[in-house]
């Protein structure tokens, strides 16, 4: 998952120009890295708690709820699985709205819950009851990306295509996860959205004011033609 997510965010970025640019969560993925912004952070939850595989230390530690940018300042912000550990996922995309500019972008990674990640997940809260793991963790809140290309509509985002990817089952060891590599070729032609992760990028659009002039300089001015009094002279 990291691997394709890392790819698609290396191509979207790449051609994204600007001067400031925010990554919000999962500091494993190193998503600005094909960037051209000269200006860039990476921020994590103020839970971020370092460790040996929590990758590298972040910028700053943010709420997503709150971020601390003035409005209209960042021209690039990344939401890789953000909005699935975000305690109200709506706020955040507010806040983003918020502190992008106008034709600002945001990158967008998730799981997707109709897969067959998300299946296994479901049966694993099933098995739960009776002390079963976990495969991926309890506290996410998977929303599809269908839903949320709603959400983003509703706030005057332009979303572009949806790419997925990872058609393998949840498997554990490599060598299993070798059996099923075909399944990554067939599944973007067979079935292409149930793949595990999902991506998009979206565009915020700011509609124009166009100023009308008043209704009487559109009217055409009524002309009062004069009439010639002539002097007949009587024979």
């Amino acid at each position: 998952m990291l691997q394709w997510e890392q790819h698609c965010f290396d191509q979207a970025v790449a051609d994204i120009f600007g001067y400031h640019a925010l990554q919000v969560g999962m500091p494993l993925l190193d998503g600005l890295g094909a960037s051209r912004i000269p200006h860039r952070w990476r921020a994590a939850d103020s839970t971020f708690v370092a460790g040996p595989n929590a990758g590298p230390a972040p910028d700053l530690l943010l709420h997503t709820v709150a971020l601390p940018f003035a409005d209209h300042s960042l021209d690039l912000v990344l939401l890789p699985h953000s909005l699935e550990l975000s305690l109200d996922p709506h706020a955040t995309l507010r806040e983003v709205a918020r502190v992008l500019v106008p034709e600002g972008r945001v990158v967008i990674s998730g799981i997707n819950p109709v897969s067959l990640w998300g299946m296994h997940q479901r049966r694993l809260r099933w098995m739960q009851r009776w002390g079963g793991p976990w495969y991926l963790p309890d506290d996410c809140q998977f929303i599809t990306p269908w839903r949320l290309r709603d959400w983003l509509r509703l706030l005057s985002f332009e979303v572009g295509a949806t790419q997925f990817g990872c058609y393998r089952p949840a498997l554990r060891t490599a060598c299993w996860l070798r059996r099923f590599a075909w399944l990554d070729r067939l599944g973007p032609h067979a079935w292409p959205i149930l793949g595990a992760g999902y991506f998009l990028v979206a565009i915020k659009r700011v509609h124009g004011m166009r100023l009308l002039e008043p209704a009487w300089r559109q009217r055409q001015s009524r002309v009062v033609h004069g009439v010639s009094a002539l002097n007949r002279s009587r024979d």
